[in-house]
Parts: structure tokens; sequence; C-alpha cells
């Protein structure tokens, strides 16, 4: 058994790649698992697809088969060609898979690096998988181990004291261009999960007004009541044509499998607009506006940059302990896989006691009374001499 991830994420696969390659629902997420674990030498596997990464973590028995399947299903689902997939090169196998799960985990390999979003995507797409019977013991040891040590990495270092996610950078990216003018401006968010709530406060903090756009009003007034501010307000998707021509600041994040934004929707090009489109599949069209400025997700690599530089010595700092954790999880992995047979020892050996006291008993070269004793006595013989072997056992394994 080994460990194996295939990764295409912002520092590999360009933006509208993985748009092919994400998964837009939980019934398409469900059909690639039970295709995968469908092979015999894939025994596990979990998914977790966000706006950054399309990451395959596998429990394999044959990695060079899983690789090559999980490539041709990639290419079959996305219709990018399974040689342009395999030249992206996000492959890990084994002490790398399981450092690269890790700092995934830690959030080492975000666009920004530590934000808070991606533990608990990764839990959600473990827990997804386990409820659909394709994850089990094998992949639960490894989420365990990152998620401990991601609350160590929090903890020993500096990375996420200010906790950035991109949503809030978009909105730092806001703030840049208006500068203190974006007090009491009106910004409106298409879509009310955690990117959209996360735009949603931090607009707030600046004094914008926010508009909140969305499907299910009664969900959206919900969750206006709950941020209980007078500058709330909300609207649903069928007036949307009005907000995009009415208000220049503009954030989507919209599970949508298409685009929702689209240029036959804009009436002018007479103001000046500054949009943010946070999601993958992207909610924008493309836009031939001459007064837009339009910010997708890798457009935030500069901030991320910056961001990465301030918390350089952090971020090392954190890797030295995913490191440390990687190293103790294959010592524990290996330990584990020597108490069955040290514990298959000892059985064998209560098994011989109890035979050879039978006999005993029966030639009566021991009287039955003095059975409980002599097997404790026995028992207690046996595991003297055996705790030297399976100590050494122990250590070798490690």
């Amino acid at each position: 058994m080994s460990y194996q991830v295939v990764s295409f994420n912002h520092k590999n696969c360009e933006l509208n790649l993985r748009e092919r390659l994400a998964f837009s629902s939980n019934e398409e997420m469900a059909t690639m698992l039970n295709k995968l674990t469908g092979f015999e030498f894939i025994e596990e596997a979990y998914i977790l697809s966000t706006c950054n990464r399309v990451e395959i973590v596998l429990s394999t028995k044959d990695a060079f088969s899983s690789y090559h399947a999980i490539l041709g299903m990639l290419s079959l689902k996305s219709g990018i060609s399974f040689f342009k997939l395999r030249d992206m090169d996000g492959r890990y196998d084994d002490k790398d898979a399981i450092r690269h799960i890790f700092s995934v985990v830690a959030s080492l390999e975000s666009l920004v690096i530590g934000e808070s979003q991606i533990t608990g995507q990764v839990k959600d797409a473990f827990r997804f998988s386990y409820q659909n019977g394709t994850a089990g013991a094998k992949l639960n040891r490894v989420i365990s181990y990152a998620i401990k040590c991601a609350a160590e990495v929090r903890n020993a270092t500096d990375i996420s004291r200010y906790p950035i996610s991109i949503a809030s950078v978009a909105v730092t990216q806001a703030y840049k261009i208006y500068g203190d003018n974006i007090t009491g401006m009106s910004a409106v968010v298409i879509g009310a999960g955690e990117m959209g709530l996360i735009a949603i406060k931090n607009l707030l903090r600046l004094g914008c007004d926010v508009i909140i756009l969305g499907r299910d009003r009664d969900k959206l007034e919900a969750i206006a009541r709950e941020l209980d501010s007078d500058d709330v307000r909300v609207d649903t998707m069928e007036h949307l044509h009005k907000y995009l021509n009415r208000y220049r600041l503009l954030f989507s994040a919209t599970s949508s499998k298409g685009t929702i934004i689209k240029p036959e929707m804009i009436e002018s090009d007479n103001i000046d607009r500054v949009w943010f489109d946070m999601a993958i599949p992207r909610d924008i069209d493309d836009m031939n506006l001459n007064r837009l400025q339009l910010f997708r997700i890798d457009d935030l690599k500069g901030i991320s940059k910056e961001n990465y530089a301030l918390k350089a010595e952090q971020a090392n700092r954190a890797r030295d302990i995913v490191d440390r954790y990687r190293d103790e999880f294959y010592k524990w992995l290996k330990a584990l896989s020597i108490e069955p047979i040290i514990r298959e020892m000892r059985l064998q050996v209560k098994d011989a006691i109890s035979k050879e006291l039978n006999r005993a008993i029966k030639k009566k070269f021991v009287p039955q009374e003095y059975r409980a004793n002599m097997e404790k006595m026995a028992e207690q013989m046996f595991n003297r001499f055996l705790h030297n072997p399976t100590h050494r056992q122990r250590r070798l394994r490690l």
C-alpha cells in the first residue's frame, strides 16, 4: 500500500484548465470516486476541488497504474489531452505525497499562505468520500495527522495570525484602488457561500453598503439578519441586470456551472467598474469594456506573493513542522504494521500455555487447583521472554 496525490493547482495549471478539471457537483464527484475505487489497484480515494486546486488523493497498491488511470479519466472528463495533463507534473508519491497533503492542510500551498478555509475544505472532501464508501481507515490516518500538523503550524508560527482568504485579498485590492473613498460605496456581492460571506464582512468593516444577490431570498434574508447591519440589502438574481448597470464594485463567488454575467447584459461603458470573479468555473465572461478592471483568481497572485514575502520566515518554520509530522506519521505507520504480528505471537503463546497445562493436568503432573497460578506464572515468563524481541521488532520498524 502506498499514498499518491495528483494535483492541478494555481502553481502548475492555468485558470482556464482548472475550470475544466473542477467538479461542479457532488454527483459528478461521486461518479469519479466510484470509478477510481473500481480499479483493483486503488483502495481508497478522495477529491479536493476548490477555486485554486483539483487534487485526487489515493491509497493505492500500484502507483504507476493509478497515476495513468487518473490522467486518463480526467482527460475524458475535461477534454484536456492525457499528455498535456502529464506535462503539468503534479504527481506526488509516498513520503512526498504525505508532505504535500500536510502542507496543503496547513495552508502552505494556498494561493494566499495562511488562509483558513483549506483545512475545512479537506475535511469536507474526505467526509464526502467516506460517506460515499470510497475512503476509509487508510486515508483517515493521513487526514488525522494532517489536521494535527496544521494545528501545530497555527499555534507555533504567526502564519495565520491574520487569516486571509481570496475574498479578503479581493477586498484589499478594492481598497488599494479606491482608498478611503471606498467608505460609503455600494458593493454588489453575488453568492452567499463562504467566499461571499468573507467578502461581505470585510466590506462592512470598510464602511461599504452591501447588496447580496442570490437565488434563495429566504436564505439571503436569514444571512442579513445574522449580520445585523443596516448597511446590508438583499435581492434575487432576476434583478442582476439592474445592479450590473448601476454599481461600480462587484464581487462574484457562485457555484454556477457556467458564466452568469455576459457582455450583452451591459448597457453602456460609461461608468468605471471594478469586478472580482472569485469563482471556479468563472462567473464572468470576458468583457470588452474600456472602463472595467476585472480581477480573476489568478490575478491575485501578486498579492499572494507579497503576502508570502511577509511570511517567508514563518513559512519556513511551518515547513519544518510539516517535515517532522511526515516523519512521525511514517514511524507510526510502520509501528502500526508490526502490532498485528506481535499480537498474533502473544495469542499463540497463550494458546500453547493452555494446551500444555491441559496435557499436564490430564497426566496428573499438575493438580487442577494449581491451574490458574501456573497459567499466570507461565504467561509472565513468556511475556518477559518476548519483551526484548518484540521491542527490537518495533525499533527495527522505526
